[in-house]
């Protein structure tokens, strides 16, 4: 493997410094573990990811998870969770999220926006808490559930419960750099499948979305005939500018339409 190597007793100092939260009857240990993950301030443009990797650490070892850090750039890793599989054949999965959370305006907020502050309704409010710390805490605290009923429990597929930093700022420096310049250790994951980026729901269903939406850039030029202004001129450029955007809307018109469809013809694409 490639992965930067961790000092192992810088380690341990570096935990010593930071503790998990308690938990009391007050509240869900997810919750608790969420929160205390909302008040680490990784806020672009200087994310605290020192003390995400510290709070990862220790709720890896709550867990049992073991875990590693790829060093991607100065001061930034890529954190690594392991969950073992039955069949170390099959392709694994990659369960992943990002660390970092998009600029705040605190003069904006009811609450301090890293405060994680709880109100009466059992509302949190923190920027992160959607996007995407949320899902990260999902993923760990739903086989803490799952260990609960069956502590012999141990999933088909190793899984990989993943931790990227600077996705809101185009990942430059974290899941680009841990493929191209740690390929090796990557590619010895054996990765099939990836869960990434979701959103919150408050019923009990989870939206899965197949691949990512993406830039799609054209650059159209168009030509036609000229002539003055006071005239109906045909096949101006206006004209066929306006063709092409009414077939780029039918299009999207449709491809809204496969998504929403529940009807026989689309069955092979939902």
């Amino acid at each position: 493997m490639t992965g930067q190597k961790i000092n192992f007793l810088e380690t341990k100092k570096e935990k010593s410094k930071m503790k998990l939260d308690p938990v009391t009857p007050a509240e869900d240990i997810s919750v608790t573990r969420f929160r205390q993950y909302l008040r680490i301030e990784t806020v672009q443009p200087n994310p605290d990811y020192l003390n995400a990797k510290k709070f990862l650490e220790l709720y890896a070892e709550e867990l049992n998870f073991p875990i590693e850090h790829v060093e991607t750039a100065p001061g930034k890793w890529v954190s690594i969770m392991k969950c073992e599989g039955c069949d170390k054949n099959l392709k694994s999965i990659i369960l992943n999220s990002h660390i970092d959370v998009v600029p705040v305006y605190p003069e904006h907020w009811k609450h301090p926006p890293f405060s994680a502050h709880k109100d009466e309704n059992g509302d949190i409010w923190a920027r992160g808490s959607q996007d995407m710390k949320l899902v990260g805490i999902q993923y760990m605290e739903a086989i803490r559930r799952i260990r609960q009923k069956n502590s012999d429990w141990k999933p088909k597929r190793t899984f990989y419960i993943v931790w990227v930093p600077d996705e809101e700022i185009g990942g430059h420096d974290g899941m680009e750099k841990w493929i191209l310049n740690h390929r090796d250790h990557f590619d010895s994951l054996n990765v099939g499948y990836e869960l990434d980026e979701g959103l919150a729901n408050p019923k009990t269903t989870y939206r899965v979305f197949y691949g990512e939406r993406s830039p799609w850039w054209i650059k159209i030029i168009a030509t036609g005939q000229p002539g003055h202004g006071s005239a109906f001129i045909q096949n101006s450029a206006g004209e066929r500018l306006h063709k092409y955007i009414s077939r780029v809307m039918e299009f999207r018109n449709f491809e809204e339409g496969r998504l929403n469809s529940t009807d026989d013809k689309f069955k092979d694409i939902q």
